[in-house]
Order: structure tokens, then sequence, then C-alpha cells
């Protein structure tokens, strides 16, 4: 088994089970309930692991795609019908979705609060007193504080439920009453979060798991309240900064930190979300399916794979266009032009026919054999159907794109599922936070420079020159290179104001799409959620 049950206890239960009763007369000392489960440090672990299962589950899906496919970092068009799905993923493209498209992570987000507010209650009651209770809970407090920045970043206000048992239908905080509680949440929880990094803490939040998330929230505070907090994000990145936990990747190592066996060896990760394969049999896993949606078809002997991939999304364009610099690694990510096998030197080859080639061939001998190597083109054109997002079901279609391989395929498993864990906060992360926070207009510090800060992750992607100045716009093209896939692109763009350009075929400049609306089926369940305006 992969690092995923040495690093991070997992439930033996789901956590729904552990509150389970019968109402029977006679005792049954076996019932799973909190008076015989969880008793020990062990039990403890396990009970606390529900909660990163759960964050685990939609992580690499739901919230991957609200937060990529509503952007120019990635389109994932139709191809005859296929990946159409009653255009779920048209609608985040052309910034025209409903409440009733289900976009966001509304419900994956819900389930990790309620579970984490389960968690806390039955932890509290039967752990006694003492550092281990007090950082547990406060672990379990910072998953569910991450997991309301995320609903509030996506919904704006959301109701604030912090109490297991209690169900009635709460009306929406405003999303400063959310940010505030995002923020005292986590000052309160780091007193008490483990100083340490690597195994010891892997997949589970640190205290500069904490100061990095607070970062984020200073850095956005204008979107989030109307006031700037630029000098509170400089100084939660300092507090990163200067525990001397962590270091910027070499150029040599930035790929690897994305691998299967990545893992906490790796120095960046301030946190990362463990995926096992092997544990997806038994629902602990989540989806992870990275391999599945990027590496085209036709490359599943390139890449080892023991399924088929489908490779429905790819870049744009005018996204990729920012990895302009020939000496950067961060250009390896990336598959583009005509294709080889891992040699560098046999062309990818496919062989079908003249019309499986191209649907539109008219000649007479449509049936004919037809071998070509695989060239991935870098435009989307929507051949067979632009009212339907569709590309069409041939070759030149699903050739479509460029395709991002920064979660690298993973060989070794036998499922759709990945080994790379998904790093979430990183430290390269908060260099350019800080920076950024700099040039906004927050103080310098230690030293650093907006400029100097800049420069110490770029010398570290490519071997080009330093930097001699920077701007804003500077620092956004190099956040879209640093963290492509990583699923902040769509934080990134709304703080620098680009969520309502065009790119692709969107032309929707809509300013009230920067937050989604409240999904149908979630006002159904609570009446008193409201809707955001627009919708």
């Amino acid at each position: 088994m992969k690092k995923i049950f040495k690093y991070i206890g997992l439930p033996v239960l789901a956590a729904g089970l552990l509150w389970s009763c019968e109402n029977l007369d006679v005792p049954i000392t076996t019932q799973l309930t909190p008076d015989v489960f969880p008793q020990n440090s062990a039990q403890y672990i396990q009970t606390s692991g529900a909660v990163y299962a759960a964050f685990r589950g939609d992580l690499a899906f739901s919230w991957w795609n609200s937060q990529s496919l509503t952007t120019d970092e990635s389109i994932m068009p139709a191809r005859a019908g296929n990946w159409f799905d009653n255009r779920a993923y048209a609608c985040q493209h052309y910034h025209d979705w409903t409440a009733d498209n289900g976009v966001g992570p509304w419900d994956w987000a819900e389930k990790v609060i309620g579970t984490s507010n389960q968690t806390i209650a039955i932890l509290d009651k039967t752990m006694p007193s003492g550092a281990e209770k007090s950082t547990m809970i406060s672990e379990l407090k910072t998953m569910r504080a991450i997991s309301y920045f995320m609903m509030m970043d996506s919904y704006g206000g959301v109701p604030l439920d912090t109490v297991y048992g209690e169900f009635s239908s709460k009306s929406r905080a405003s999303r400063v009453e959310v940010f505030n509680f995002i923020e005292k949440e986590l000052k309160k929880a780091i007193p008490n979060l483990n100083p340490a990094s690597g195994i010891t803490t892997y997949g589970r939040p640190n205290k500069q798991t904490a100061n990095a998330m607070l970062a984020k929230l200073y850095l956005n505070a204008e979107v989030y309240t109307g006031t700037q907090r630029y000098n509170d994000c400089v100084a939660a990145c300092d507090a990163v900064i200067n525990s001397g936990l962590y270091a910027i990747e070499p150029r040599a190592s930035y790929l690897q930190m994305f691998y299967p066996n990545n893992g906490p060896q790796m120095k960046e990760f301030i946190f990362a979300v463990p995926f096992d394969p092997s544990a997806a049999t038994v629902g602990y896993n989540g989806q992870m399916y990275h391999s599945r949606y990027d590496v085209p078809r036709s490359e599943r002997a390139k890449f080892g794979l023991a399924f088929t991939p489908s490779a429905p999304r790819s870049t744009l364009a005018s996204f990729y266009a920012y990895f302009n610099d020939a000496n950067d690694i961060r250009n390896k990510q990336w598959l583009t032009g005509l294709q080889f096998m891992n040699d560098g030197v046999t062309p990818v080859m496919v062989t079908t026919t003249k019309k499986g080639y191209d649907q539109f061939y008219t000649g007479a001998d449509g049936g004919a054999t037809y071998t070509y190597q695989v060239n991935l083109t870098p435009d989307i054109v929507l051949r067979q159907n632009p009212a339907l997002f569709d590309c069409g079901n041939d070759e030149i279609a699903w050739n479509m794109g460029y395709r991002n391989i920064k979660f690298y395929p993973d060989a070794s498993s036998t499922s759709r599922n990945q080994n790379n864990d998904v790093p979430f906060l990183r430290y390269s992360d908060v260099i350019l936070m800080k920076a950024e926070a700099i040039l906004r207009g927050g103080n310098a510090t230690l030293g650093q420079t907006a400029l100097s800060l800049v420069n110490m992750v770029r010398s570290n992607r490519s071997t080009s020159a330093a930097w001699t100045a920077v701007t804003l716009d500077d620092l956004y093209k190099e956040r879209s290179r640093e963290f492509a896939w990583e699923a902040w692109h769509r934080n990134d763009m709304i703080r620098f104001g680009k969520y309502e350009g065009q790119w692709g075929f969107k032309t929707n400049s809509e300013t009230y799409r920067r937050i989604f609306p409240i999904p149908t089926y979630a006002k159904a369940l609570n009446p008193n959620l409201g809707q955001n305006p627009g919708y």
C-alpha cells in the first residue's frame, strides 16, 4: 500500500456508522457508538480519517473542474456527443451556467464540513483532555476552515454550521462573516497544530498549512470583503518562510513533484492530498483520474497504461502562449505537436481509415487504410456542431488541443485512479503570494522584494537570465506557468480582473459569474438559502 495509509489515518467505518444505534432494551456492547469506539489513540486516528477521506473524494474532479474549466486554462469539448453531458462542460467554458447545472463544489464541500462537524463532536466527547486532543481537533477545524474557504470563494456567503446534530435550515451568512469565521478558526488552530513537516504530518494540516491558508485569505481579501489585507498576507507568508521547513524544488525535480511516487519528500509540499489506487475499492481514494482525462487515447502504449484513456480535455492556445521561455522546465508538462514514444525517436503511429482520420473526407476510398503519426494541434475547432460544443469523432478531432501531463500518468496502477498525490498548498505559492502582496502595496520584509521573490522561483525553473523588473501582469503569467492544472487559476483570474475576459469560444463578460449560483438541489433541501445576484 502507498503512503496514504502510512501517513494519514483512514476510517475503518463510514463516519455515519459511528453514531448509529438501535433502540433496544438490552445494551449491545459491540455496537459502534462513541461509548465503545473510539477509545484509544489508534481509533482516534481512524475516526479522524473520515474527514480526510471526504476531502479527498472529489478534490480532483468537481473542485478541479470548477476552478479550471471555467477559465482559459482548460477546455473539455464534446466529440460526436462524447463528454457533452447535457452541456455540463460547455456551460463552464461559455460562462452561461444556471443553478440547475450544479457547477462548483457545493455538495462535496458540504459533505466535508458535515463530516468534520460529526468527527469533532465524536472526538470531543471521547478523547481525554490534553495535547493529543487539542492537536487533532485543531487539525479537523483547519480542514473545515479550508472547506469553508472553498465554499466562500465559489459561492460568496454560505451557511455557517459547526454543530453536529443540529439540523434546522440555516440562512446564509454574508461573505464577510464567512471570511471572518475562517480567519478566526485558522488563528485559533495555529497554536495547537503540529509544528513539524514531512512524514509525521503528511496529509494533515500543520501550523504552516494554516498560515498559508491565511495568506490565501488575505491576498484575496479585497475580493471577498472589499478591504485590502496585503500586509497581513505578507506576515502570513513570513510565518511560513521563517519556519525554515520548506524550500523551492530545483529545476531538476520540479516535474517530480507531481509524479506517481511523490509524497512527503517533496520540499515544497505544505499541504498535499494523498491518493492511492489500491484504496479505491473500499471507497476511500476519491477520483484521481488525470491520466484518463489528459492522455491522448493513442498514447496508452507510450505511457504503459492499464486502461485506454479518453483525453477529452486540453488547454487553449492562448493559455499555452504563456509558456514562451524555451529554457523553462515547466514546458515539459505539456504534450504538443508530433508525438514520439518515450525514447524520443519512435513515432506514435495510428492506423485507421481515411474516413476515420477525417470524417468529412468525401473520396470514394473512405474505407481505405490510413496510417499517420499523431500530431497534437493547438486549436480547438467545433467542426461537427458548434451548438453542441462538438469537435467531431475522428482522429483530427481527438488530436485537437495540447494536453497537460503534469500529474504524470501512473503505469503502476491497474485502474484509472493514480498514485499521484495532489498538492494543495506549495512553498512556491507562498513566495509568489508574498511578491504579489508587495506589488499591490504591502510592505517588503526580510530583505525581500517582489522582484527578488519572483526570481527566487524562476531561478529554479528556467536557465534564462533573471528578470530585472516585474509587473502584476508578469506575475499573473508566472503564476499561470507555475500552477497550471493545480486548480488555482480561477482564483487568480478573478483577483487579477481577467475572469470576464474572452477566450476560446467564450464572449460572456458578466461580472456576477465570479461566484456560482446556489445549486437548485441545495435550495430544495434548505429554502432559507436564497440565491446569488444575477441568477
